[in-house]
């Protein structure tokens, strides 16, 4: 006879009260070729976390969901209680003013992925299929306990939101915009650019063309090779480029700091120069992570476009620093993938295709549940078609 296998939730308060080590050996298990996705990374959370970018003062209470077997963590998820829609970039806004219009609160509401950060991968952390479903069943159980008017996983993996669609939730569908480097690998930028339709070929070499000859050169740094100087340049034009948009940024000097000390391998900055010799000045950055493959340490293998800056202007440089310089990087380090992040069909003249990407919704109300299913299949169906338009105008050469 098979015992019964009793299972205990915990809701903890902070990324802190979970193991780090625990985390991180589940978070490995979610990925196929080993290597963890980095924005799920514990010492991401433990740093949003710690350096106030992600609190309760900013809106985002912590909440980790986690599934005990015994003294063993089984499960466990990332969520926060959030009130406002505010760095998630799968807008509900609509939904919450649905809510108020009828005297509804909609916040606080659950959400789980790391926050500030649209890069798909895994929410639900867990040893087997079966306790991912019941983290799901969990969450929502909590979130019915807690009476908060929603629950909603973002950018999701695919085993993920097989749990989720078995647990009742609804799905949504965004677009975002991915370059790809794995059918014929490029060995070189001009073999990438070979790809290309002539229209779209010729632009990039005019748009490079722009940003050489207004005397920008770059550099770039891996890993514990990013200075601290390098890092404080960074962040300097990071704050700048928010302000200069009316904003203030989402993350603090101190969150990028505790990624220098505690994930360095996972960062490449690329730094835009403008001059010679003593007269150099730096002018611009762009920051990208990687995901690294385990049994290297170093090798990385997939690139995610993240943060950017500039002190000047230059014609073209946002997409010299960007696109260009991160796609001819990979290219020459044979990574295979650069997502691109949000939005933005200005991408796929930069050869980043459409993606699909999946979102996890459960409604407590029932008839805004209703409602929003109606919705969502109108929406699925015009992404669809928004899909099949835009796959269309391939950027690439028709054979």
């Amino acid at each position: 006879m098979n015992k019964k296998i009793d299972y205990v939730i915990r809701v903890l308060a902070s990324p802190l009260e979970v193991n780090g080590a625990d985390w991180n050996s589940l978070l490995a298990l979610q990925s196929p070729d080993g290597a963890p996705n980095p924005f799920m990374r514990h010492e991401y959370l433990a740093a949003m976390f710690e350096s106030g970018s992600a609190t309760a003062k900013t809106g985002w209470t912590p909440s980790f969901i986690t599934l005990w077997q015994g003294q063993t963590l089984a499960a466990g998820c990332a969520l926060y209680l959030k009130d406002h829609s505010y760095g998630e970039y799968v807008f509900d806004h609509a939904w919450a003013n649905a809510y108020h219009q009828h005297g509804l609160p909609y916040y606080p509401k659950a959400l789980v992925a790391p926050p500030f950060t649209p890069v798909p991968g895994p929410r639900l952390l867990a040893r087997n299929a079966t306790e991912r479903l019941l983290l799901v069943k969990a969450l929502i159980a909590w979130c019915v306990e807690e009476k908060l008017s929603s629950l909603h996983l973002l950018f999701s993996s695919d085993q993920d939101i097989q749990a989720c669609e078995e647990a009742g939730m609804m799905l949504r569908h965004t677009v975002q915009f991915h370059w790809s480097n794995t059918a014929s690998p490029y060995k070189t930028f001009d073999d990438f650019l070979m790809s290309l339709a002539q229209e779209k070929r010729k632009k990039i070499r005019q748009e490079r063309k722009k940003v050489l000859e207004a005397g920008i050169t770059f550099r770039w740094a891996l890993g514990k090779d990013i200075s601290t100087e390098d890092w404080d340049f960074f962040y300097r034009c990071y704050e700048r480029t928010y302000y200069e948009h009316g904003n203030a940024p989402y993350l603090s000097r101190d969150f990028f700091q505790r990624m220098q000390d505690t994930m360095p391998e996972n960062w490449l900055l690329f730094v835009a120069e403008h001059g010679e010799g003593e007269s150099r000045q730096k002018i611009a950055t762009s920051l990208i992570a990687v995901n690294v493959a385990p049994t290297s340490g170093t090798e990385a293998l997939t690139a995610y476009g993240r943060y950017w800056g500039a002190l000047a202007r230059v014609d073209c440089l946002h997409f010299e620093a960007c696109y260009y310089q991160p796609l001819q990087w990979c290219i020459e380090h044979g990574v295979a993938s650069f997502e691109g992040g949000a939005q933005g069909e200005h991408k796929m003249a930069r050869a980043l295709l459409p993606v699909k990407t999946t979102s996890a919704h459960w409604l407590a109300h029932p008839s805004f549940a209703d409602a929003v299913e109606r919705f969502l299949e109108r929406e699925g169906s015009g992404i669809n078609n928004y899909v099949q338009e835009l796959e269309s105008r391939s950027p690439f050469r028709q054979t």
